[in-house]
């Protein structure tokens, strides 16, 4: 039976349709796929690029918080510079001030006496020799040979030893020292030097380990009472000649 052409006009028709919905499923199916790889490309980069900030940001923060504690360290060091300098500035001060007081000693008479008695037992001991002999100013002389006269019985009680002191009447001590002496063994190698001078300055040299506070509480108050208390009781070095 043949087919008239309304029939053909309907078989093209509904094969057109057909194919145009196979299209359009296919290109529903490609925009799918498409809008899927789309995504998760999209996503790589995206966390990918979110990897890269956080790196990028916390290198910042490290960055800035060595900044921070260079900074910091910086004005520790400043601070500790300026605290330092001055506590030295301080000593320097108190140590001329003591100094210029260490002319006043001698002006006191019975200070200067007990002072030198502390002098005269220290390097006794210091020495431990059996012959010593005494350098002092010349205007000293009287109240060391009372000095010497007094510590020897003391001095022999507590070493259980015998000790001749002589006096050297010869070569005097500079008169324009503050005062006290320095002591020699028999053939003069051996040396202790104490005279006020000299305690002062290895004072110093003490001080100079202690921290700022005790620095100050130490200075301030024996300034005052340089003399009978502080000037012999430093450690007391000793020197040798050959």
């Amino acid at each position: 039976m043949a087919l008239t052409d309304a029939d053909v006009q309907k078989q093209i028709k509904h094969m057109m349709a057909f194919i145009e919905q196979e299209a359009n499923e296919k290109v529903e199916e490609i925009d799918a796929k498409a809008e899927e790889e789309f995504n998760i490309e999209k996503g790589r980069l995206v966390q990918t690029q979110r990897v890269k900030i956080m790196e990028y940001y916390e290198k910042k923060e490290k960055q800035i918080e060595q900044h921070k504690k260079i900074q910091m360290s910086n004005l520790m060091n400043q601070s500790r510079l300026k605290v330092l300098k001055a506590r030295d500035d301080m000593i320097a001060d108190l140590l001329h001030e003591a100094r210029q007081r260490l002319a006043e000693i001698a002006q006191d008479p019975a200070m200067y006496s007990t002072l030198m008695e502390g002098l005269l037992l220290q390097g006794f001991y210091r020495l431990l020799e059996p012959k010593v002999t005494v350098r002092c100013r010349q205007q000293d002389v009287e109240m060391v040979q009372a000095a010497v006269n007094k510590n020897i019985p003391i001095y022999k009680e507590a070493v259980k030893s015998n000790i001749v002191v002589k006096i050297d009447m010869e070569r005097f001590l500079p008169s324009d020292i503050c005062g006290g002496v320095e002591m020699y063994n028999d053939n003069g190698k051996i040396k202790v030097s104490n005279t006020l001078e000299s305690r002062l300055e290895l004072m110093a040299q003490q001080v100079e380990c202690e921290n700022l506070f005790n620095v100050q509480l130490w200075l301030l108050q024996h300034l005052k009472v340089v003399p009978s208390v502080c000037l012999w009781r430093a450690a007391l070095p000793i020197s040798y000649s050959t």
